[in-house]
């Protein structure tokens, strides 16, 4: 996608974080954005904010593990701006821990945010943006946690590796089927954004009785990516790595040197066949 100006992108997880950065590059350049978010709050503070700075930003409350939420936030789009062409399936959230320690409800929330908002946003986006028959991207967010396999935080690997896999199935499909629609696959190393705070946003379907297990391992996880994303760097650059990536019709946008390496190291293991090494990323 070479050409931004008058065009609209729609982004989930919009009111914060990598989200809102998307939103700001893309306004900057000329784009209509619809913010979608779960925390309404937030979302009307972040749309007040962007279009305070001019351009055209709405934004819709949508709970991404909900189909029909989905739908009507893609019907906000096109009723307000008539078309969609980027769509950043973005939401996320996090609960760590040991595997068989965490309750089924954090598995639950995690795979129906991270996995079916990203399949909603697929079957809602997808069929709308190849009928218009422009060019159109969809961009998922993942991790470099899907290239990756950390402890303490299973789930959320899990996860991601679910939706890069989606994301490059779904780019053969797309080029056998609807080749006016591009897909890139998100994978951020650790950014300065809400995440460590995702028990903020966590619907009361998922923190009933016994849904949350206080432990050791929890406890040790949820600080170490709380300081590791304090450190992180600016989710600024994550919208512009995204922005580039449609540029150049690049799929993979990937990290940081340390990350590839953990990640090149666990891809040397299957390769060769020998154990998982535990190879956390860390900087020179």
């Amino acid at each position: 996608m070479k050409e931004f100006s008058g065009k609209t992108a729609v982004i989930t997880g919009g009111a914060s974080g990598i989200g809102r950065a998307m939103g700001e590059l893309f306004l900057a350049k000329g784009m209509n954005v619809v913010l979608a978010d779960i925390e309404k709050n937030a979302l009307d503070a972040t749309v007040a904010a962007l279009a305070a700075g001019g351009g055209n930003c709405i934004g819709v409350v949508a709970d991404v593990t909900k189909a029909e939420q989905v739908q009507e936030l893609a019907d906000a789009a096109l009723a307000e701006f008539g078309a969609i062409h980027i769509a950043c399936n973005n939401a996320g959230v996090f609960a760590g821990g040991l595997l068989w320690e965490q309750s089924l409800a954090d598995f639950q929330w995690q795979l129906d945010v991270n996995v079916w908002g990203v399949i909603h946003g697929i079957r809602t986006f997808v069929p709308i943006m190849a009928a218009q028959g422009d060019e159109c991207h969809i961009v998922n967010t993942a991790s470099m946690a899907a290239v990756t396999a950390m402890p303490y935080s299973g789930i959320y690997h899990m996860s991601k590796h679910a939706v890069l896999a989606l994301s490059e199935s779904l780019y053969h499909e797309l080029a056998f089927h609807a080749p006016n629609v591009h897909v890139s696959v998100l994978c951020p190393e650790a950014i300065n954004t809400g995440i460590a705070a995702s028990e903020r946003n966590r619907p009361d379907a998922y923190r009933k009785s016994g849904d949350i297990v206080e432990s050791d391992a929890r406890t040790l996880v949820s600080q170490a990516l709380a300081d590791s994303v304090a450190a992180g760097i600016g989710p600024e650059v994550m919208a512009q790595r995204v922005v580039d990536a449609l540029v150049a019709g690049q799929f993979y946008i990937l990290s940081d040197d340390a990350w590839r390496e953990a990640a090149n190291i666990r891809l040397e293991d299957v390769r060769l066949g020998r154990n998982p090494t535990f190879a956390p990323p860390i900087n020179a």
